[in-house]
C-alpha cells in the first residue's frame, strides 16, 4: 500500500497530448508497422546477446594470455551493458511483444545479469517513470550517499568533490546491485511511494534462482574450468562489471540529472504543479539523436523523451516518432530537452554535478490547482 501519495493535474498540455497520440498512431497505420519489435529488435537481440556470450566462450577456452582475456573481459563488460539496454529494457517495459510471455521470457535475461526484473518494473517502469526527479520518490536520484543527483537533495560536504568520483562511483553501480541492491529493496518496507511493501512467494524464489544462475555462470564456472590463479579471474570479472557499471550509470544520468531537466517538487498536499506528462517532458531529456551507432547499442535510451511517453512501444521506433513529438512540442510550447552529441550531454552532467555538489537548491513550491491521479497515462504513455 501507499499513502505518500503524488498527483498531477489533468489540466494543460491536452492538446499536445491528444496531437502526439493521433499522429504517432498515423505513422504507424500509414508504415504498416506495429509498435512492437521488427527485424531491426530482433538484430540487436542477436548481437547485443553475442557481445556477452562470444567473449565468455573465448575465455571459457582457456587459450588466451592473461592481457587477452582481461580485454575480453572487458568486451563483456560492454555486452552486460548492451544486453541490459538493448533487450533486457525492453522486455520488461512490455515493448517486444504483445505477448507478455514473450515479454517475460526476454526480461530473464535481466535475471542473468545478476539483476532482478520483478524489482526493476517497481523501482523504474512504475516509480521513476511515474515520479521522474521528484526527491524522495524516484529511486534513480538515491543511488548512492556519497551523490546529490538533486537539488532538493541533502548536501554534505564531500558533495562538494563529487564531479571528480561520480563517474567511478557509477562504475561499481551493478557490483552493488547483484550483491546488495535487489536484496535490500527485497526486505526494506518502503520502496518510493509504497509503504509496507510485500512481494510474492514467487518472486522471492526468481530472486534466489536468477542470483545462483548468475553467480554460478559469471564467477564458479571461470573457477572450475580455468587453470589461472584465482585472482586473475577476479580481476577479469571486477573489471567486466566496472565497465558495465561505468556504461550503465552515465547513460542513465544523461536522461534526467543534465541542464535543462526540472527537479519539480509537489506542495503540502502531495500536488504538483503541471499534468503529468508535461512533468515528464520537463524533466526528461535526449542525447544524440541522431547517432545510429550509440542508438542502437544503448537500445533507443537516447531517445528518452520518446520513451517516457511511450514506455510500452519497442524503442527501435523512437527514433522514427521524435520528429513527431519535437514538432508537436514546439507547437504547444512543450519542453524538449536534447543534446546533439554524447559528449556534450556528459559535457552537461559533469557541469550538473558540479553545480550541485557546491551545494545548489531549488527551494520554491508553487501551490497548485486541483488534481487528479496520473494512473491511466503511467500505464499507456501519452
Amino acid at each position: 500500500m501507499t499513502d505518500r501519495t503524488v498527483t498531477f493535474p489533468s489540466r494543460a498540455a491536452a492538446a499536445f497530448v491528444q496531437e502526439v497520440k493521433v499522429r504517432v498512431a498515423e505513422y504507424f497505420e500509414r508504415t504498416h508497422r506495429s509498435q512492437k519489435a521488427d527485424w531491426r529488435m530482433i538484430a540487436r537481440i542477436v548481437t547485443s546477446l553475442s557481445l556477452l556470450v562470444v567473449p565468455y566462450a573465448l575465455i571459457l577456452t582457456g587459450r588466451f594470455t592473461a592481457v587477452e582475456m582481461l580485454g575480453l573481459a572487458l568486451v563483456m563488460g560492454v555486452g552486460m551493458a548492451g544486453v541490459g539496454f538493448g533487450v533486457s529494457h525492453d522486455a520488461l517495459h512490455g515493448g517486444l511483444s504483445s505477448s507478455n510471455a514473450v515479454n517475460y521470457i526476454f526480461g530473464l535475461t535481466f535475471d542473468l545479469l545478476g539483476a532482478n526484473g520483478y524489482m526493476w518494473k517497481i523501482t523504474h517502469n512504475v516509480v521513476h517513470h511515474t515520479y521522474t526527479n521528484i526527491q524522495g520518490i524516484d529511486e534513480d536520484l538515491e543511488v548512492s550517499p556519497l551523490l546529490r543527483l538533486s537539488p532538493r537533495s541533502e548536501h554534505r560536504a564531500i558533495h562538494r568533490y563529487q564531479h571528480l568520483y561520480a563517474f567511478a562511483t557509477y562504475s561499481l553501480s551493478t557490483i552493488f546491485w547483484v550483491f546488495v541492491k535487489d536484496y535490500k529493496y527485497f526486505l526494506q518496507k518502503d520502496i518510493g511511494p509504497y509503504q509496507d511493501k510485500h512481494h510474492p512467494w514467487y518472486e522471492w524464489t526468481v530472486l534466489i534462482v536468477g542470483k545462483l544462475v548468475y553467480y554460478s555462470w559469471a564467477i564458479v564456472v571461470p573457477l572450475m574450468v580455468l587453470t589461472i590463479p584465482w585472482w586473475q579471474t577476479l580481476i577479469g570479472y571486477v573489471a567486466m562489471n566496472l565497465t558495465a557499471g561505468l556504461i550503465l550509470g552515465v547513460v542513465f544520468q544523461l536522461a534526467h540529472v543534465v541542464e535543462g531537466t526540472d527537479h519539480p517538487a509537489p506542495d503540502g498536499a502531495g500536488r504538483m504543479e503541471h499534468t503529468w506528462l508535461a512533468h515528464e517532458m520537463m524533466t526528461t531529456a535526449n542525447f544524440a539523436p541522431t547517432d545510429r551507432l550509440l542508438t542502437w547499442y544503448v537500445g533507443g535510451l537516447n531517445h528518452q523523451i520518446e520513451h517516457h511517453l511511450f514506455p510500452r512501444m519497442c524503442s527501435v521506433h523512437y527514433p522514427d516518432i521524435r520528429p513527431i513529438v519535437q514538432d508537436a512540442a514546439r507547437k504547444y510550447g512543450i519542453p524538449y530537452n536534447e543534446a546533439p552529441t554524447l559528449w556534450s550531454a556528459i559535457a552537461s552532467h559533469y557541469r550538473t554535478l558540479r553545480k550541485f555538489g557546491a551545494g545548489y537548491r531549488e527551494t520554491g513550491v508553487p501551490l497548485m490547482d486541483p488534481v487528479t491521479t496520473p494512473g491511466s497515462a503511467v500505464s499507456a504513455g501519452v
